[in-house]
């Protein structure tokens, strides 16, 4: 419709009427573009068009105009007549993407074409989400983001961003893409927020060698080859053997310690266990026989204490077995913890049931953390993780009937071990757990020994556990005047080698060659949680003279400190020479090629319970169950 007014001599003129405004565009760069404009008025129109800076288009003054976009700008065009009338048409855009437009078709007029599919995404929770969708289209495309098949408020552009990315911001995402003729859709991609921790810690203790119950083989290769797998999801480990109740209790005290709010706990037991009046037992290697609760560890006492931290992530883990002793008391039950959530619970085996381990080979290991190590380095949600572990214990033969995997959680989030660790905002806390760390995992540095003779012997030293370094010597220089060079090491005070049993060096070699260059000498120094003063190692030179061919020896002692775990003093009673008594003949010495037997405690492929029982079984005593008592700690 049309609208008149008078014009100067009174005559009626219509004024200008623009039928057809210009429409937004968006191309590749360099593409030719024509924006055009329709008016209708009474007489010849005039028109011109302008930049978005104001500036006449050059040779801009007809209806059409023909531009090659170079970059993105705005457009509007002046119509006018020879009687003052003057209209503008809307502002359009040129949007121009300089970017790779190999799949656009050669001769394209203007179709909708998709340029940028958006990716799929993993972040972590509190970080920028960012999806992207680039459409070339005349006219300009229009954009509709969706998650999960619904459209998403207020997000209507090119690009999609939240800020602050939540669980809740997980999903499948895709872009309707629509202009005034047609609508095409961008491919879906998912998004995973990745839940992080601001920091990680385990705590790995594996009994074997019991002053008063039967030796165990798995837990060496079992804690070791878990300590590997955890340091590679980026845990902090402290791995023990061969605890004490006192010092169990305080490795476990330290271990909570570093427990706090975001934080990663993962503590894991192998060794004998047992279950009693609704609470489960770890086993201690000086517990007697027989033994009473107050010999062992409640692990509902290590929970308790570990929710109290209010974790992000609450992990145990327990290699044992529950057998009850007293059929007439209660379940085993979690009900006395707080309902803090995201607490997890893997039991290697069901209520009033066994766990065993096995030998393949020179290997032995226990059944559950056998699966537990394959695969608990996936990404999966920590529950996912131990019901694949469950699945693959159930298919094994061995067990069949015996073990079940049992599981119980309160999780309210799903947390991986593998979550990544965003330490923002925590850097002081993280500071004192990672000095408390480096304390229990400190080992010597390299030393280079020179003796009178001439001969240079480098000490170099790894730990196979936060409690077990081994000391490697290797020969680098031969004296003038010296032959037939052979160098022994030894410890002082002298440390216990519980790796010296029947069975277990050919374990030991896989382990130790791997963290070696084929030393000439190698020494095993144990139980480092006793020690109560520096640990010297001495270094024996045992040479032939080459003039008078006379046998001769020299010594030098490297004083090392308090090495790995020795130095968080887990000590809490008995001296230094119950270390050396309690294995008397299996003290520290060196050797210069490691090797042993084959494994006594189970056939190849026989499972073997860890089940605390009698050396010598009676048909009807009872003696190595434990007695009842009134413990009420929770």
């Amino acid at each position: 419709m049309t609208r008149s007014r008078p014009g100067r001599c009174g005559i009626m003129i219509r004024e200008i009427y623009i039928v057809r405004h210009p429409l937004s565009v968006c191309v590749p760069v360099n593409h030719k573009v024509t924006l055009s404009v329709r008016a209708e008025g009474s007489c010849l129109l005039n028109y011109q068009w302008f930049t978005d800076d104001d500036k006449e288009v050059p040779d801009g003054t007809q209806p059409d105009l023909t531009i090659r976009a170079v970059k993105t700008q705005l457009y509007v065009c002046r119509v006018n007549d020879q009687f003052c009338n003057c209209v503008f048409s809307k502002w359009v855009k040129v949007k121009v993407w300089d970017i790779d437009k190999s799949g656009l078709p050669v001769h394209w007029q203007g179709k909708l074409h998709i340029a940028v599919n958006p990716k799929p995404q993993t972040i972590r929770r509190g970080r920028q989400l960012t999806l992207s969708c680039v459409a070339f289209g005349i006219p300009a495309p229009e954009y509709q983001w969706y998650r999960n098949g619904l459209a998403l408020l207020n997000m209507t552009g090119d690009t999609l961003q939240i800020d602050c990315a939540t669980a809740a911001h997980a999903g499948s995402y895709l872009c309707s893409v629509t202009n005034k003729l047609e609508e095409i859709w961008t491919k879906a991609v998912d998004v995973d927020v990745a839940l992080t921790a601001t920091d990680k810690v385990a705590l790995l203790i594996g009994n074997l060698n019991y002053s008063n119950h039967p030796s165990l083989m798995a837990p060496i290769m079992d804690v070791h080859e878990l300590a590997n797998l955890l340091q590679q999801l980026g845990f902090r480990v402290v791995s023990l053997l061969d605890l004490t109740r006192e010092e169990m209790l305080a490795a476990i005290e330290k271990f909570i310690q570093l427990l706090d709010t975001g934080v990663y706990g993962l503590f894991y037991y192998a060794g004998h266990g047992y279950e009693c009046a609704g609470r489960n037992y770890l086993v201690a290697v000086d517990a007697p026989q027989p033994y009473r609760p107050e010999n062992c560890v409640c692990v509902q006492r290590v929970m308790h204490n570990m929710q109290q931290k209010q974790t992000a992530l609450s992990v145990t883990l327990l290699d044992t077995c529950r057998k009850w002793y007293n059929q007439d008391r209660i379940p085993s039950v979690i009900m006395p913890l707080k309902p803090f959530g995201n607490t997890v619970y893997g039991y290697g085996t069901c209520e009033d049931a066994e766990a065993f381990e096995v030998q393949e080979g020179v290997k032995s290991t226990g059944i559950f953390t056998k699966y537990l190590n394959k695969h608990i380095l996936l990404s999966d949600k920590v529950t996912h993780v131990l019901e694949k572990v469950s699945e693959d214990l159930g298919r094994d033969p061995l067990v069949t009937g015996k073990q079940a995997v049992e599981i119980k959680h309160t999780l309210k989030e799903p947390r991986s071990l593998a979550d990544p660790v965003r330490t923002s905002g925590h850097t002081k806390e993280l500071h004192l757990r990672d000095v408390c760390w480096r304390q229990a995992n400190e080992i010597p540095r390299k030393k280079r020994l020179r003796f009178l003779c001439g001969v240079e012997v480098e000490v170099s030293f790894s730990a196979l556990f936060s409690n077990v370094l081994v000391a490697f010597a290797t020969v680098k220089t031969v004296g003038p005047r010296t032959q037939d060079c052979t160098v022994a090491l030894s410890s002082i005070p002298p440390m216990e080698d519980i790796f010296s049993g029947p069975g277990r060096s050919e374990e030991m070699d896989s382990l130790l060659f791997n963290n070696s260059n084929n030393p000439d000498c190698s020494l095993r120094i144990c139980a480092l949680q006793k020690l109560k003063e520096s640990l010297i190692i001495k270094v024996d030179l045992h040479y032939t003279h080459t003039v008078s061919k006379l046998r001769q020896t020299e010594s030098q002692h490297l004083d090392t400190g308090r090495p790995l775990v020795a130095s968080c003093k887990l000590y809490r009673g008995g001296s230094q020479a119950e270390i050396v008594k309690k294995h008397e003949g299996a003290s520290a010495q060196s050797v210069g090629n490691i090797s042993g037997s084959k494994l006594t405690v189970a056939g190849p492929r026989q499972p073997f319970t860890r089940k605390a029982e009698c050396t010598a079984k009676v048909a009807v005593t009872r003696s190595n169950e434990p007695e009842e008592n009134d413990e009420t700690e929770l």
